[in-house]
Order: structure tokens, then sequence, then C-alpha cells
């Protein structure tokens, strides 16, 4: 990695998980994540579980973005908003999904949701995993991914949208060429601005992104070509090693390799 050629081109925070979440300027990276990322998630108040795209693909057609005194702010499809968390806000979602749901922050209303062991098929089995505590990430506090890996899916499956949006990362890096490259820094320090993150594992994809949501459509294949072409994986799982703020076009180099586990 060349400190000249590697840039933030993207930030990204969900404040709600698996609805849209908000392109950001700058964000402030906390050891757990991004400030404000994931902290909410809608609980399917039959079963106690976190819903997810994979389990309700409306969510994400609604967007979701963190007010500034911190309160989740909810724009569903029909462009109604809703802010806060409180028996207004989950009536209004209840009726839009047709089930009992309540708005709930990660941390203090369990951490439970579910994935389909067959990512192409939403018949197939259910299958429940518990979150880290405190936000709604699958695995890990921050998502990094590179617009080669973009490139290189899009090379493979031309006809897909390889838009960033189905992927979801916090990080996205612009970096020259093709290729799976951030898999290249799993154990490494990366320094972003004046962040020091450690990508650790790829990260395993699933039936999200293959979701519809405005100004994409639905698309199986993208799930397929990663499967046969790089194990089902896109970007890596990143923790922090050192908090700080992260800009748009802040340079990203490696620091160090292969740090031991802290």
């Amino acid at each position: 990695m060349s400190s000249s050629d590697v840039v933030v081109a993207q930030l990204w925070r969900y404040p709600v998980k698996s609805m849209q979440g908000e392109r950001l300027s700058a964000v402030q990276i906390q050891g757990d994540g991004v400030d404000g990322d994931r902290r909410w998630g809608v609980r399917d108040e039959r079963t106690g579980r976190v819903l997810t795209g994979r389990r309700e693909a409306r969510l994400l057609e609604a967007a979701a973005r963190q007010a500034a005194g911190g309160e989740p702010v909810i724009e569903l499809p029909d462009g109604t908003v809703l802010v806060g968390a409180g028996e207004a806000t989950d009536n209004v979602l209840s009726d839009w999904l047709e089930r009992p749901v309540r708005l709930v922050e990660a941390g203090v209303h369990g951490d439970r949701a579910e994935y389909f062991a067959d990512p192409t098929d939403d018949a197939s089995e259910a299958i429940e995993w518990t979150m880290p505590p405190e936000r709604f990430v699958d695995a890990m506090p921050l998502l990094l991914m590179t617009t080669a890996s973009l490139r290189a899916g899009a090379a493979l499956h031309p006809a897909g949208e390889w838009d960033v949006r189905r992927f979801r990362p916090n990080v996205l890096l612009d970096v020259a060429g093709a290729g799976w490259l951030e898999d290249d820094w799993c154990g490494r320090v990366v320094r972003i601005g004046e962040v020091d993150v450690v990508p650790r594992q790829p990260c395993v994809r699933c039936t999200m992104v293959t979701r519809p949501q405005p100004g994409l459509v639905r698309d199986l294949d993208v799930y397929r070509t990663l499967a046969r072409h790089h194990g089902g994986n896109l970007g890596v799982w990143t923790a922090v090693r050192n908090g700080g703020t992260i800009t748009e076009n802040d340079v990203a180099h490696l620091v160090a390799d292969d740090l031991p586990d802290q």
C-alpha cells in the first residue's frame, strides 16, 4: 500500500441496523466503532430478535440518520419521519412492517438476530446468533472496503450494480487497480488520518447484498459471484487500535505488520 494513492473515498454511519445509512464527510471513531453506528435496531416483539435485512427486506427501504442530540431519525418509504424511540415510533413501525416491533437501543434491550442458512433462499432455515454488546454489529467494530474490490466484483459480474450501498462499509478506501486488496491487510495496522485500525478477517457476505433498495434492484448474482470467486467474502472486519477523527480524502497507509492480537 502506497501512502500516495490510498485515500478515504466515503464514510458511512448506519444509526439503525439494516436501514439505509448516512454518508458523512467526517466520522468520530471510538474503540467500538463509528460514533452512533448501529446503536439502534428494530426488534420483533414476538421473537425477541432484532430484525435485519436478511429477515425483513423492507428495512432497507427506510433511511436513518442521527440527530445532533444523538436520537435516531427514521424516514419511511412514504416520507413519514420518526424522531427518537418511544410508543409513537413503535406504533408506526409496527403498522409499516405488519408485526409488533419496537425500536431498541443496543446494550439495553438484547442482542439476538438471525440469518438464513442459505444466503440465496429466504425459505431456508433461520439461524440465530448473538451480536457483540453495545452495538448491533455482526462481528467487529468497523467494516472496511476498497474500490479495488468493487471493481473486481464488477469485472466478474458486469451486468450487476456494484454500488457501495449494497455492501454497507463504514470506510471505503479509493485504491488503484482491481482485486481483493484489503484481504492482504489482515493482521496489519492501517493508519487512516489520525486513527489506527487493524483489519482482522474477511467479511463473509449473505443475502443482504442481493436485496433491493432505492435505486438498486434485487440481484442474486452479486452474492453468487462472491461465493464462486472469493469465498463469499467482500471487505474486512476491522478492530480499532486508537480512536480519533477520519475525514474524506484522508490518506491511508500501513504502519506495521503482523500485529499480535490485543
